[in-house]
């Protein structure tokens, strides 16, 4: 399985370059991204990542105080800092940072470094085995997911139950949900941006959703209607307050009749 990866940066061209360059390694998927430390922690706390990307220099909590953080964490990922500033090399060495790397630096350079990364994180695995991703038992002791999503420069996490479907938007994806209620907070919207990927959801969600489409991944248990159309494919209603139409690709018409007996 390729090493799930967080990067944590306050500025979007520096996330948005590190994405690039790590899209061109097959050993590594980027999974979540973060623009300050406090949302960083609150990811950690939902996915058990193998390596971060993490800047020095934010607002509120920096880099070298939350790597601190990270090697009191139950997954301990592997640090790679990622900076404009070269001053604070010698602190994050001593905080067992996989590497250093200086701005700009190129694919080839990124490349050393999570090779590095990996190599300690393999290392400490075979030291200190670590535990399943952390999830929240229900009440017949099945695991449920929960899933960070943006809202106000909030972040709140949605349980699997909640959501509807997920759909595809640019490398992240969309959560409809079922209620505009998050715990005990109340929402305007019912859909809400996530950092995962719709590959990533599917991941991490149980059973009971299943890809009906490249760009959609439904929960079967909030289907209220199935239509079929011309060519073969079909047309889910879906049980949100919008009753959201989500389509089934031809290929995968055939196994959603199958799962939901029609």
């Amino acid at each position: 399985m390729p090493a799930r990866c967080l990067i944590i940066d306050d500025e979007s061209p520096a996330r948005e370059e590190l994405r690039h360059l790590l899209g061109g390694f097959d050993d590594v998927v980027v999974v979540g991204e973060a623009t300050t430390a406090e949302e960083a922690q609150v990811l950690i706390g939902s996915v058990a990542y193998d390596l971060v990307l993490l800047d020095i220099r934010m607002p509120g909590m920096g880099g070298l105080e939350l790597a601190r953080w990270l090697a009191d964490t139950a997954s301990r990922p592997a640090v790679v800092f990622t900076t404009a500033y070269a001053d604070h090399a010698v602190e994050a060495f001593d905080l067992e940072a996989a590497d250093y790397l200086v701005k700009p630096f190129d694919a080839q350079r990124l490349r050393r470094a999570v090779d590095r990364a990996l190599e300690q994180r393999a290392e400490q695995q075979q030291k200190e085995p670590t535990d399943p991703l952390p999830r929240e038992p229900t009440g017949g002791g099945d695991p449920v997911a929960r899933i960070p999503v943006h809202k106000g420069g909030r972040i709140l996490l949605v349980e699997e139950p909640r959501i509807a479907f997920a759909e595809a938007a640019r490398g992240y994806a969309y959560l409809k949900l079922i209620t505009p209620n998050v715990g005990q907070v109340q929402l305007d919207d019912d859909r809400l941006l996530t950092s995962y990927t719709l590959h990533d959801l599917e991941e991490r969600f149980s059973a009971t959703f299943v890809r009906t489409h490249r760009s959609y991944l439904v929960n079967l248990r909030h289907v209220r209607e199935v239509v079929p159309q011309v060519g073969g494919t079909l047309v889910l209603v879906m049980a949100d307050r919008d009753r959201s139409q989500v389509p089934v690709a031809r290929r995968q018409a055939s196994e959603l009749r199958r799962r939901l007996g029609v």
